[in-house]
């Protein structure tokens, strides 16, 4: 069943003059198994958002459903929202703290209560999702690079086999080799285990790639929610905002500018770039 956000509004600073409202009147329907891309300049209010849909935070004003519940009616489990409902952090660092890998994946299902042989279990089969060597099980989280820190954490998330997998800026430092190796994986991950994700991200060309929807935030509400194509389609309201297109729907747009072809401007990833650049060209 669906996340359900209904006029959640957050203050920071709540009477006092520093008062910032950093959400502001959202309504947002998450459905099961969609695969959303959540994108805003800096301050837009994506990172608060998503620290309410597990819990986190507590909306000022508003209700958030999970399941038809109110997360925040008293006898609620918070515990079992956070094993559905995992969030890992743009910065792996703030969720690693163990001696070692195997050991900080195990946190999680171990803390829902299971068995060790069960934690341990998990533990190993979320480490084998997400591609992390068996050199590494054992190693410090300290000790792995930036790709494998990420795997690393979001296989601590994987273990408690949450539902909805949400991912704050989980490429941000990582190269173009490593950036296309993690968002393949979570691609992969939702494709074999049906589960919703979020993805937070600043790159408007990794999420024309990938996902299924996009919501755009500006200064705490949702500006557009619709398919890619018909968010991008919005090139110059969106710059206006501080956000830009993807790169190949840029480099139509000064195709078409520039008078070479009719080039179609709604194209947003590469692929549907090459199609539409052969076809221009096999009409001459």
């Amino acid at each position: 069943m669906a996340l359900i956000l209904d006029h959640v509004t957050y203050e920071y600073g709540n009477g006092t003059e520093l008062l910032v409202r950093a959400l502001n009147d959202v309504s947002l329907v998450i459905p099961d198994g969609q695969f959303i891309g959540l994108i805003g300049h800096t301050g837009s209010g994506k990172s608060t958002l998503v620290q309410h849909l597990n819990g986190l935070l507590k909306p000022t004003s508003g209700n958030i459903y999970y399941n038809g519940e109110d997360i925040h009616d008293r006898d609620f489990s918070k515990k079992r929202l956070r094993s559905k409902v995992g969030l890992v952090f743009q910065y792996p660092e703030h969720q690693l703290f163990e001696t070692d890998v195997f050991t900080d994946v195990c946190f999680g299902p171990k803390n829902l209560g299971l068995d060790k042989k069960e934690v341990q279990l998990r533990a190993f089969q979320a480490l084998k999702q997400v591609g992390l060597p068996d050199d590494c099980f054992y190693q410090p989280p300290f000790d792995l690079s930036g790709g494998q820190k990420r795997r690393a954490a979001i296989a601590g998330v994987l273990a408690m086999k949450p539902e909805v997998l949400i991912l704050d800026e989980p490429t941000a430092g990582l190269d173009p080799k490593g950036r296309d190796e993690i968002l393949d994986l979570v691609a992969s991950l939702r494709k074999e285990n049906g589960m919703t994700v979020i993805l937070v991200s600043h790159s408007m060309d990794d999420v024309a790639e990938y996902v299924d929807r996009i919501v755009v935030m500006n200064k705490g509400s949702v500006c557009y929610d619709d398919e890619p194509k018909q968010v991008f389609a919005h090139k110059e309201e969106l710059e206006a905002i501080g956000l830009s297109v993807p790169q190949v729907t840029d480099i139509m747009h000064a195709l078409k500018k520039a008078g070479w072809w009719s080039a179609d401007t709604s194209v947003i990833t590469i692929e549907e770039a090459k199609k539409e650049i052969l076809r221009q060209l096999r009409k001459g």
